[in-house]
């Protein structure tokens, strides 16, 4: 190339949203953002990595009912009528068995109490003051993660917490993204290496390991080639090397338009200049280009024009390739939607879920055992409740410590109501195909789905209530519990009910009069689920007495849960759906097809976000995958099923 006999100038001088949206669709039109390739890796070096698949659990954590505390197992029946008055006394080995936080629970004995209230006689008998209820400070199998349930979704960056979480949940390896490679090319005559005697007129090439830390903070991995002097056929030779072994190339320095600055002249000569020259300060002088489908950036030599322009347009890149979004710890003011208890005398961070209702920033705690894991992934932020309060009243405001961005929060849909599996598969492929847009789902059965969206905590409801009177589904309810807002019905399934039994079904049970008989142990839906409603339905209908079902007041929250206590052995039988006896190998004896639609207000119906997640129900991928759990009828998925004003 022959020397310029004059200064270049810019003809350009683009507005930073411009640049970034005419630079974003050349990539998108040269295909040049997609996301880098997955591996399996071992969960122990898997840390900030970025799930290349969705992760599901192969395990239950607890594995088996475990004590909680330290102190006895007992039977919870041979407790009856303890108090300080009258006490109980129980013989060590029959009524009562030493135990230590942790150990399984010895077969017969369903409680735990605490060592700090047993008083020991001799060695062989102790005395309890007061009786204890079925399962008390013991954690069921399956508390913090049943097998078969989604743990990480899809192009979510790992933190320590979910590590924790995959190692309980059976995973030693995960499918892993690979990391972009990004090849940094320090470009000027004067540089010289770090530790070098800095003469007249050399600068020592700190930009090179700064944009390699930043590189690395952004979620990708750095080459840095040795400083090149400025000559244009020696830098264009490195870059069109480059870029053949990189995602991603970053020439630093010799991106204005001075004699010794050839970065936009090489990126023209190789491919093509979207933008040279921004209106930033500092980072004016930025160039945006495209060599062979590749992103090539020319960043200024200033420091703070590098690690600016680097934020600026480098994170992007290299977040784009991992599916993921920009990760910025925020603090917000939001709104309390229940009371929260806490204990005076000690500061209590709260692990919250955060979204946006309306214009209405709300907060509301998850799960505060020490044991449960998933309380942490499953987090939006923290509160903290001070020492010397009882916590929140509703309608208190809060700060709340974000361990998610606010523009994901805000991104959330809210789902509520009775679960199903097919609803972890839907929030899995809504974040797989939208990285910044997320759906969060929380299981308080279909009575309770219908009152939070009345009381306006959540976006939508899922539901499954079957009306004895008018043998329809759901409308009759929602008329009821929602009488001054207007909804759609909208239909995710039809799915077969039954009892979930083990594999071989070894008790022979074959029909619902099956599970008063003394020698079945059953497992029941909460109150309020429409699971439950259906089962009391049936019972009615077949003239069952629930006070004969050994069982009966023995509550789970999710169909997988279930699932869970009939493959541990734990019980014999439950009520659940098709999709749940499969994901863990179990039988299943159906009882007839239900409905399970989505309630959606109508002034969220229209919502950009709430639409992009329904239009899902319609492809025809997300049907093939929900068939493919067993139990479904997705025929009418997605279709209206009514408006009600």
């Amino acid at each position: 190339m022959k020397a310029k006999s004059k200064r270049d100038y810019y003809l350009n001088d683009v507005p930073l949203q411009e640049s970034i949206d005419l630079y974003n669709a050349a990539l998108h039109k040269k295909c040049a953002l997609s996301t880098t390739a997955s591996e399996q890796l071992n969960i122990d070096s898997s840390n900030k990595r970025v799930t290349g698949d969705s992760v599901w659990a192969k395990i239950s954590s607890p594995n088996y009912d475990s004590a909680a505390m330290d102190g006895i197992a007992v039977l919870s029946t041979d407790t009856v009528g303890a108090t300080e008055t009258s006490p109980v006394k129980l013989k060590i080995g029959s009524q009562a068995r030493w135990i230590d936080t942790g150990d399984p629970m010895p077969d017969g004995f369903d409680a735990v109490i605490k060592i700090e209230v047993v008083n020991q006689i001799d060695e062989s008998v102790v005395e309890i003051r007061s009786s204890v209820p079925p399962y008390n400070d013991v954690r069921p199998l399956g508390e913090d993660i049943v097998a078969s349930e989604l743990v990480l979704p899809v192009g979510h960056r790992i933190r320590p917490q979910d590590i924790a979480a995959c190692i309980q949940a059976g995973l030693s390896e995960i499918s892993i993204r690979k990391l972009p490679k990004v090849t940094i090319i320090p470009t000027g005559t004067e540089l010289v290496p770090i530790g070098s005697v800095v003469e007249l007129g050399n600068i020592l090439d700190s930009n090179s390991l700064m944009l390699k830390a930043l590189v690395e903070d952004y979620g990708g991995a750095s080459d840095i080639h040795s400083a090149v002097q400025d000559n244009f056929e020696t830098i264009k030779a490195v870059v069109q090397a480059a870029v053949k072994k990189s995602d991603i190339v970053v020439i630093n320095a010799g991106s204005s338009a001075g004699m010794e600055d050839h970065t936009s002249d090489i990126v023209t000569s190789l491919g093509e200049v979207i933008v040279h020259g921004v209106a930033i300060r500092p980072g004016h002088p930025v160039v945006l280009g495209i060599i062979d489908n590749k992103p090539v950036l020319g960043i200024p030599g200033y420091p703070v024009s590098a690690a600016l322009t680097a934020d600026l347009f480098l994170r992007p890149l290299i977040e784009t390739k991992l599916g993921v979004a920009s990760t910025i710890p925020e603090s917000i003011k939001a709104t309390f939607t229940r009371k929260v208890l806490s204990p005076i005398g000690e500061d209590e961070y709260l692990r919250v879920r955060v979204g946006k209702i309306g214009k209405q920033m709300i907060v509301a705690p998850i799960q505060r055992g020490a044991g449960v894991t998933m309380s942490m992934v499953k987090a939006d932020g923290i509160v903290k409740s001070p020492r010397f309060s009882e916590g929140f009243d509703i309608g208190s405001e809060a700060t709340v410590d974000l361990l998610r961005p606010l523009k994901h929060i805000q991104n959330t849909v809210l789902v509520t109501g009775s679960h199903d599996v097919s609803l972890d598969l839907l929030s899995s492929e809504y974040h797989r195909i939208n990285p910044n847009s997320f759906m969060t789902s929380s299981n308080v059965g279909s009575l309770g789905g219908l009152i939070t969206l009345g009381r306006g905590e959540s976006h939508i409801a899922g539901c499954h209530l079957l009306d004895e009177k008018t043998g329809e589904y759901n409308l009759p309810f929602v008329r009821k519990y929602l009488k001054n807002r207007s909804v759609t019905v909208i239909n995710l399934v039809q799915r077969v009910q039954g009892l979930i039994v083990p594999a071989g079904n070894p008790k022979s049970i074959e029909a619902l009069s099956d599970i008063i008989r003394s020698d079945i142990t059953f497992i029941n839906r909460q109150r309020g689920s429409g699971t439950r409603l259906l089962l009391d339905k049936m019972l009615k209908e077949s003239d069952i007495n629930p006070e004969n079902i050994n069982g009966y007041e023995r509550e789970e929250y999710t169909h997988l849960s279930i699932a869970a206590k009939v493959k541990s052995g734990n019980v014999d039988t439950g009520m659940g759906i098709l999709s749940a006896a499969r994901a863990l190998d179990l039988d299943f004896i159906p009882f007839g097809t239900e409905q399970y639609d989505l309630i959606i207000p109508s002034d969220f119906y229209t919502d950009k976000t709430i639409s992009s997640l329904l239009d899902i129900l319609h492809e025809p991928f997300f049907r093939t995958k929900v068939n493919q759990l067993g139990g479904y009828d997705v025929s009418k998925m997605g279709h209206v099923i009514a408006e009600i004003k």
